[in-house]
């Protein structure tokens, strides 16, 4: 059996000629364009992405004609109430519509595919449908089927979404969830950088009214929040707790997010002293009648139905 020998080295190697260290002109060109193109995406990227008090200016440049300049909108749940309190309620939020030039979006439970997850979270694309539809609104303001706007003089880009508004109103280093959370709003925060406006009782965050601001921002709080995780987590509260979560952890929401007053834009028809209705503001919520059975909200909210009427008519 034969085996393959290894060649020989030959006893006169060619003479060694050092490699030169010097690169040929076109390949050094092309390394300065590369790395030139990589500085122009970088800078780019900066540009795009930096925080700065020119955002507002940028966002101001893209921003929807405000026409409508509010989209008002609410959720219906023909289980839970009667037929008397649902026609009341949607009669409230086309009244107001009318009166100020804004435009409804009444929703049914069940437009939207929720994959499962509980029925309170409609409020989100019910939101994000709005958004669609009406793409030159300025605002959307959600109000839950448990509320009545009680004050139609006032209107939302001036009571509340006005920036120098917005700067004396918002609370700021305040604990997210209440008493103290470690989680506080933005103590830097200016009005005209806030995208996202909602209240908080003395359990947590209460989005059952809530405000934002047509834009990218909005769009992407909104997939945010109604993420499909989230969803299948089993919060207790469902989408009040996933809201509440993802403020938390999220400083990009944050870094969007204003608490106001309840009595701003979600006083409660009975509870703590602060956050309790009082006559001229905006709206009343009866957070816990669809719980105590159909009639129930019908019954609890009669006076201040009867009480808007009067109001609507001689505004």
């Amino acid at each position: 059996m034969h085996f393959a020998l290894p060649p020989r080295k030959t006893s006169h190697p060619p003479p060694y000629v050092p490699r030169s260290t010097r690169l040929p002109g076109l390949r050094k060109t092309r390394l300065k364009l590369i790395a030139l193109a990589g500085l122009a995406f970088l800078a780019l990227v900066y540009l795009i992405t930096r925080p700065s008090s020119g955002g507002h200016a940028a966002r101001a440049q893209r921003a929807p004609r405000g026409n409508p300049p509010v989209v008002l909108v609410t959720v219906l749940d023909h289980s839970k109430y009667t037929k008397a309190y649902l026609d009341a309620v949607k009669e409230n939020r086309r009244q107001y519509a009318e009166k100020h030039g804004y435009q409804t979006l009444i929703a049914q439970v069940g437009d939207y595919d929720l994959k499962g997850a509980p029925f309170s979270w409609t409020a989100v694309p019910a939101v994000r449908h709005a958004l669609s539809k009406y793409p030159d609104c300025h605002y959307v303001w959600y109000l839950d089927a448990n509320s009545f706007i009680m004050n139609p003089k006032l209107k939302v880009e001036e009571h509340i979404m006005q920036s120098s508004r917005l700067d004396e109103l918002m609370k700021k280093d305040f604990p997210v969830v209440p008493p103290d959370s470690i989680i506080k709003t933005f103590s830097h925060l200016k009005g005209q950088d806030v995208d996202f406006v909602v209240t908080q009782d003395k359990e947590g965050l209460s989005p059952g009214s809530l405000i934002v601001r047509n834009g990218d921002w909005a769009k992407f709080f909104l997939e945010t929040w109604f993420d499909p995780l989230y969803r299948s987590y089993n919060f207790q509260k469902a989408e009040k707790h996933a809201l509440e979560h993802i403020v938390q952890w999220h400083p990009t929401i944050l870094a969007r997010m204003a608490i106001v007053d309840q009595r701003l834009m979600n006083a409660y028809n009975k509870g703590a002293k602060e956050a309790l209705y009082q006559n001229g503001d905006l709206a009343v919520r009866f957070p816990d009648c669809e719980t105590s059975g159909g009639k129930a909200c019908e019954t609890e909210t009669e006076s201040f139905v009867q009480a808007w009427r009067r109001l609507f008519e001689i505004s």
